[in-house]
């Protein structure tokens, strides 16, 4: 089996009684509401990361003005020819502040789609679950920055 570890940076942007979200698109062609953001080039900084990620899920410039938490989560994935991978996933979730740009949508990404949701609709959605632990440190700010106990 092999052992994958992802880095990623995401940023909860909430204005106006709504947050902003982006559609990702699976493998398999399933689509799901998701927090912009992405995973961490080689060498980049998270706060780098999330601004980058930010502008080419939706278009607009995000100022990272608080680091919210961070969240892990670990997954068994089917690989080419009957093999599996341990996945960790480690997602740093940002507050963001839209400072500029234009909402757009991401072409030839992992996302088709960009928009604002109200909050009260975000439940609603088809989404993955990191937008519930995203809407749950932004509410919350746990002094912790982790959403549940330890070792969940």
């Amino acid at each position: 089996m092999n052992r994958e570890l992802r880095v990623a940076a995401y940023a909860v942007c909430v204005r106006n009684e709504r947050v902003l979200l982006a559609r990702w698109v699976a493998p398999d062609g399933a689509k799901r509401w998701t927090l912009p953001g992405g995973g961490m080039d080689h060498g980049e900084d998270p706060y780098d990361t999330v601004i980058r990620e930010v502008e080419e899920e939706t278009g607009y410039a995000v100022e990272p003005v608080r680091l919210l938490g961070v969240d892990s989560i670990t997954r068994r994935y089917p690989r080419r020819l009957g093999a599996f991978a341990d996945f960790q996933g480690l997602r740093l979730v940002y507050e963001g502040e839209i400072t500029g740009g234009e909402l757009r949508h991401e072409t030839s990404g992992s996302t088709d789609l960009a928009a604002w949701h109200p909050l009260d609709a975000v439940p609603h959605l088809d989404h993955v679950e990191l937008v519930d632990t995203g809407m749950q440190l932004w509410r919350t700010r746990p002094p912790t920055g982790r959403v549940g106990p330890p070792g969940r």
